[in-house]
């Protein structure tokens, strides 16, 4: 008799029984008249009671991150959700903040956001699919503005616009790697100017940037009105303020910056909004969902995106600097098989133990420690658990936590749920009563751009030096004199390796950083810094998950993962 199949996450969620999201609304001291309902089990929460919470006190903030993941995931949403199914378990007021997932990756190959197994926010398919509609509102904006641009082009130009010059893209939510140039204007006068032009997928674009960097509706309108879409014949830079629409964008997003509230399979309250990329863009959530989930819990367990180079550093330098919040406390997660495979072992490899390979791959945790500890920050080692991790593998990632004194928990909440991060929950609880931190920026707001960019290649990727392409020098001069040099930095970086090389894994030593652009997003509040080969529009693997989904004749998803 063969041996019973383990449950696929989607099944998992599938047999989880969910409660009406009015029950989930009012653990948070929330009415019907605070919400805005998307059926049964989804719903937005005003922007009359979000303004009302704001005399409450502020929870307590943990911030997840992560090792520089691998293709055998890290599991990072999912240590987030069971982190606060325990903190919940241990009678905490918890509220979990996540970014909503892109159907990009979602039918590529990174798959899903809801986390898995048992610890999974809820309902996965709907999160995972079209949700509450704030990406394609997104979309619609980038693209509504893409088109009031190309028709103020065609009908005079009286702004001068150099139509070489238009830096704005169109967006859609795919990996669609034939859209990344185009021409548009094709067909005759009739159908416009004739130019080059490029999609982003739309966590890439500005647009999402500036709604989770957006503090309220007129916040959102100034942001939206900074934003810079070309530059004139004198090379001046073009805003939509020039165009005079940021009042129709913003009609557009009015009710995608009011943040989502779901449930995980424990039924602990998630807030679900906002989804930028880390490896292009910030790689948070949006501020109005952590500060109002921080208004109505004692304590707040939100994720960045990737490893501690990329999201946390974002987190911190942008996030926390527009927003007045910091973390209380950091989660490291990490995982022995991609530990292995940083020490050298092939993916097909990692149910096998290696400890020689293990050892090896501590290295890159230990730089991600080193950044933590730099910004003044507690944290503690998430060890997240799977099925082939042996006992030696795991006692010997104890003991080497122990000898640098790190704090760490062995973490089972896929397979057990909030139960299973309880000695995570009361390790974090620990360090934040311990209170030993204090939070310092790695550079000053106020240093010129490649200084800012030289910290964070040093700092927090251990990198030696800086290297620019000549355009980047160029940009480098320009965007200084045009008073944008005061700006924090946003590096687009391969997540998969601290330096921009993704095949330099583990902890590479006197490696350069090659910046090859930059972007100015002033809307956003940002420069973003081009790195190696980055690019703003992913493609598809050669088998994307897209393959293995379908639905039942009763509705079901299938496949998603």
């Amino acid at each position: 008799m063969s041996e019973k199949q383990p449950l696929s996450d989607i099944e998992i969620a599938q047999n989880s029984e969910l409660l009406p999201i009015q029950q989930i609304a009012e653990k948070l001291g929330l009415t019907e008249e605070d919400l805005e309902y998307y059926g049964k089990y989804k719903a937005k929460i005003s922007y009359e009671k979000i303004k009302e919470l704001q005399s409450n006190k502020d929870g307590k903030l943990i911030l997840v991150t992560s090792i520089n993941p691998t293709p055998a995931g890290e599991g990072k949403s999912t240590v987030t959700v069971g982190l606060g199914d325990a903190l919940t378990k241990l009678g905490k007021k918890t509220v979990i903040a996540l970014r909503e997932p892109s159907l990009g990756p979602t039918m590529g190959i990174k798959g899903g956001a809801t986390g898995g197994g048992r610890a999974q926010v809820l309902p996965m398919e709907d999160i995972n699919l079209h949700f509450t509609g704030d990406l394609h509102a997104i979309t619609t904006a980038n693209n509504a503005l893409a088109a009031l641009l190309d028709n103020h082009i065609h009908h005079g130009n009286t702004l001068n616009i150099d139509q070489r010059r238009v830096v704005w893209k169109r967006a859609v939510d795919l990996n669609d790697r034939a859209l990344r140039q185009v021409i548009v204007g094709l067909g005759g006068p009739g159908q416009g100017v004739p130019r080059e032009d490029g999609f982003d997928i739309t966590v890439a674009s500005e647009i999402m940037a500036v709604l989770c960097l957006a503090t309220d509706l007129e916040d959102l309108k100034r942001r939206l009105s900074r934003m810079v879409v070309a530059h004139d014949i004198d090379k001046k830079p073009v805003t939509v303020r020039d165009l005079g629409v940021q009042g129709a964008l913003a009609l557009l997003l009015k009710d995608a910056l009011k943040p989502n509230l779901v449930q995980t399979i424990e039924h602990t309250p998630a807030i679900i909004h906002g989804g930028p990329f880390a490896n292009i863009a910030h790689g948070c959530n949006s501020i109005m969902a952590t500060k109002t989930a921080a208004k109505m819990g004692d304590f707040v367990v939100t994720e960045s995106g990737f490893g501690a180079d990329l999201g946390a550093e974002k987190f911190l330098h942008i996030k926390a600097r527009n927003s007045g919040i910091q973390p209380d406390a950091v989660v490291i997660v990490a995982t022995i098989r991609a530990l292995k495979m940083h020490g050298g072992v092939p993916k097909n490899e990692l149910t096998h133990e290696n400890i020689m390979a293990l050892e090896k791959g501590l290295e890159n945790l230990k730089k991600h420690t080193e950044t933590i500890t730099k910004f003044g920050l507690p944290f503690v080692v998430a060890i997240n658990k799977f099925s082939a991790d042996t006992d030696s593998e795991i006692s010997l990632l104890k003991k080497w936590c122990g000898k640098h004194d790190i704090p760490v928990a062995l973490t089972e909440v896929w397979e057990k749920g909030g139960e299973g991060g309880v000695g995570l929950a009361e390790k974090v609880l620990q360090e934040i009563e311990a209170n030993n931190g204090q939070f310092k920026y790695l550079y000053d707001i106020s240093s010129p751009l490649d200084e800012k960019i030289r910290t964070i290649v040093r700092e927090v990727y251990g990198g030696k030096d800086v290297e620019f392409s000549v355009k980047a020098m160029k940009q480098l001069k320009e965007f200084e004199e045009l008073g944008w040099g005061a700006l924090p930095v946003c590096m687009a970086k391969t997540q998969y390796s601290l330096s921009d090389d993704p095949s330099k894994l583990g902890r590479p030593e006197n490696f350069i950083i090659h910046v090859r652009e930059l972007k100015p997003k002033l809307g956003a509040g940002f420069i973003v810094a081009l790195t190696g080969e980055m690019m703003t529009m992913p493609g598809l693997p050669k088998q994307p998950a897209a393959n293995r989904m379908d639905v039942s004749d009763q509705g079901r998803a299938v496949g998603l993962f």
